[in-house]
């Protein structure tokens, strides 16, 4: 009998003829909620996901689950430890767009710097006296960046290499100033922050990041420089930025994410004409979301095929890895019979 994998929500075509290939049965979902999750997954091997709120009570519900794929690199859906403590392997598409969203975090820093959106609206408008507001390069001011991960790193490389920037990034792991090829890591976030002409941010959202850009950091900041966010939302207290912003203590901002996915209408940010606002979508090119689909089905079936794991995100406890039918026969018995 073929393995039966749910795919909770449309994605590239590339990751599902992968699957296909191996004689899987796809089924459409119809959802990422919870409730829709536990009757629609509940038969089903794997799991391809983007939204798909994997809780505890999902993985429970769901006796023959073996693997959950997340179409992306955040996991922030997904209760990992629930999944490993029950023996399910959670994947990832880890690099597949790391370098589309450090290419569009350069990007913004080069749409503010030259004040691209202004001058488009201007002269679309008929507004010929934005022709009087002056852009600045890029060369030679410092790009401080919080997150030193893949994507931080590569921002890092472009802006140094590239666009000639000196180029400052926060590392939580060393405890003195390192020099690196796109110029040096600190232990120290305030410095970074105080430093930067502009300040991007790559952190991961979680309990540990939530509003790490808060009043007093955004304080830190030149009133001269622009804030730059493609990672999280919740990584900035947005209300303490829009005062920060309303009081003209920061030149600007461009902004990917935002608290609670994307903004309201009634949000301040969007009728901001010194803040750049897009719907999450620096990862959103053809080829970022050829890979996500390509990794996130491989992540199945080289569960589901025993191989190893590419892209693991929870390493499996010794004995579910090696024991993963026994696993999903105890949460079977969980399920049906409430057994603890």
């Amino acid at each position: 009998m073929a393995y039966q994998v749910l795919i909770t929500e449309p994605v590239n075509e590339k990751g599902l003829d992968f699957l296909r290939e191996q004689g899987y049965t796809l089924i459409t979902g119809t959802g990422p909620d919870e409730e829709t999750l536990l009757r629609e997954c509940r038969d089903c091997d794997g799991a391809l996901t983007r939204n798909g709120k994997f809780t505890q009570r999902v993985f429970e519900g769901c006796p023959k689950l073996k693997v959950v794929s997340m179409h992306g690199v955040g996991v922030d859906g997904i209760d990992v430890e629930a999944a490993t403590n029950l023996g399910i392997q959670i994947c990832n598409a880890a690099e597949s767009n790391q370098k589309s969203v450090a290419e569009y975090a350069v990007g913004l820093i080069l749409m503010l710097a030259k004040h691209s959106v202004v001058y488009n609206n201007g002269l679309k408008s008929g507004d010929m006296s934005v022709r009087n507001l002056y852009g600045n390069d890029v060369s030679g001011k410092t790009l401080g960046i919080i997150g030193m991960g893949n994507i931080g790193t590569q921002v890092a490389r472009m802006a140094c290499n590239g666009l000639g920037m000196k180029v400052i990034g926060y590392n939580r792991h060393i405890t003195k100033k390192q020099k690196a090829d796109f110029g040096y890591l600190t232990p120290d976030m305030d410095e970074v922050i105080s430093s930067a002409d502009f300040l991007s941010l790559h952190l991961p959202g979680n309990d540990k990041t939530r509003h790490t850009m808060d009043a007093r950091r955004l304080a830190l900041m030149k009133p001269s420089a622009f804030l730059i966010n493609t990672g999280r939302g919740e990584v900035i207290d947005e209300a303490a930025l829009i005062k920060t912003l309303q009081e003209g203590n920061l030149r600007g901002a461009a902004l990917d994410v935002f608290e609670g996915n994307l903004p309201k209408a009634d949000n301040p940010l969007l009728s901001m004409d010194n803040v750049i606002v897009t719907p999450h979508t620096a990862a959103f090119t053809t080829e970022a979301l050829e890979r996500m689909s390509y990794q996130a089905a491989l992540g199945i079936v080289e569960v589901l095929e025993h191989r190893p794991v590419t892209y693991a995100v929870n390493k499996m406890k010794d004995s579910f890895e090696e024991n993963k039918d026994i696993a999903a026969v105890m949460n079977f018995f969980r399920h049906e019979f409430n057994y603890n």
